[in-house]
């Protein structure tokens, strides 16, 4: 894929960045055992399973329309019509927990990020001001992870720091799913980050309870928080049914999330509700399905969401998957489905303050996106090596045009990323 100029030194800044990163991380641990795992024969048992991992990643979202402000209106991490970019360098040091082990583990995780998709995923008060810049750099995760055998035969984990929000689908690591694009349901009506503590107690093998609390959606702490309250989770996993095949996922959410220099002290109370369930079936070796459904309904904005969508992945090879996604959305107040339309907009929009962004009416959208992911196994260190292309085709279902600068009632775009880990 030929690159722009700019578009070129920034792969070759990213590169270097990860460079650095990567030979300082190793440093410190140990030049000798930069291998993965680090530790594997360390003396000292709690240094075993030290692992380190990194990812590059790269893509392209092309619109045969060119709109004139150049967005690909619904679209984050593609929101840059017909423009390559690097969409993540990540490095992440970690020690795993194993909740099916009954003795008690400590583990953590620390990921730093570096690219486009930055923007997106901050905590006020911790990256959001570092650069104004497209590529940014991130602290995507740093959390403690504990697992304690108590109240239960398989006990109760715990995760504490910076955490990725557990709601939905889709997530952040593009290595987690199917396509490079994200349904509007993993953009505008999911958080993505939190300050703050999760818990998984697994009540019996089948049934797993999950609660917790954080300081709000991409929020820290006093003035860093756009608002006075905490929110919290609760839900429920229902693990191997239909003889191991189905596993359900409930997760619901509520707190404050708006900000009070734009709904003033009504902020700090007013709701706003999330609810997400999603299905996951394993119909046979090749072919997987997953079905989400989801509301959100805010209090202070007076608006709601509702959606569902659908997945299908087939494996054609070992290394070649077909890839379907299909999701009907409804904003009915024009509120959260927005582009933003310079590199601080989004986070800015969580303190109220200045956020050019390029809105629609209310509006019941249509998507489908079709895909293959090619994942041939490399070896030599390599952990992953993948190629997405995807079409996808997004359509107002009630006569809106939000599309291409406000021209159009659909929206037809193409592209794909390449990601390669070790």
């Amino acid at each position: 894929m030929d690159l722009p100029c700019h578009a070129s030194r920034h792969f070759r800044r990213a590169f270097t960045v990860f460079a650095l990163t990567l030979f300082s991380t190793t440093t410190l641990v140990d030049k000798a055992h930069a291998d993965i795992p680090l530790f594997k024969t360390a003396s000292n048992p709690w240094l075993q399973g030290v692992n380190l991992s990194g990812l590059i990643e790269g893509g392209i979202t092309a619109n045969p329309a060119r709109p004139d402000n150049g967005i690909n209106f619904g679209n984050f991490l593609g929101d840059h019509a017909n423009q390559a970019q690097l969409n993540q360098v990540s490095v992440t040091l970690s020690k795993a927990i194993d909740p099916t082990k009954s003795e008690f583990q400590v583990g953590f995780m620390l990921e730093a990020l570096y690219g486009s998709d930055a923007r997106y995923y901050h905590l006020l008060g911790l990256s959001n001001k570092m650069t104004s810049d497209r590529y940014q750099l991130l602290p995507a995760q740093a959390h403690l992870d504990i697992h304690a055998p108590v109240f239960s035969k398989n006990g109760i984990d715990m995760q504490a720091g910076i955490l990725p929000a557990p709601m939905g689908v889709e997530v952040l690591d593009p290595t987690l799913r199917p396509f490079y694009s994200l349904a509007y349901t993993s953009q505008y009506s999911v958080p993505f980050e939190h300050l703050g503590a999760l818990f998984h107690w697994h009540v019996t093998p089948v049934i797993d309870f999950n609660f917790g609390v954080d300081t709000g959606n991409q929020t820290t702490w006093g003035r860093n928080d756009n608002n006075n309250a905490a929110a919290g989770y609760f839900g429920f996993n229902l693990n191997g049914l239909a003889h191991g095949k189905l596993t359900i996922a409930e997760l619901s959410r509520v707190g404050p999330e708006n900000a009070v220099a734009s709904l003033g002290p009504r902020a700090n109370t007013a709701q706003r509700w999330w609810n997400d369930i999603a299905a996951f079936y394993t119909v046979n070796q090749k072919l997987n399905l997953t079905a989400e459904f989801n509301f959100l309904h805010d209090d202070g904005l007076r608006a709601e969401t509702w959606s569902v969508v659908t997945f299908a992945g087939y494996k054609i090879t070992p290394s070649l998957t077909f890839n379907y996604r299909g999701e009907l959305y409804r904003d009915n107040s024009g509120l959260f489905v927005v582009n933003f339309l310079n590199n601080q907009a989004y986070m800015n929009a969580f303190k109220g303050g200045y956020a050019p962004a390029e809105t629609a009416p209310p509006t019941t959208y249509g998507a489908l996106t079709l895909g293959v992911t090619y994942r041939p196994d490399l070896g030599h260190g390599i952990r992953v090596f993948a190629l997405r292309p995807e079409i996808r085709f997004d359509r107002s279902l009630n006569g809106t045009s939000p599309f291409n600068d406000g021209r159009n009632t659909g929206i037809f775009t193409f592209g794909g990323d390449a990601m390669i880990g070790f």
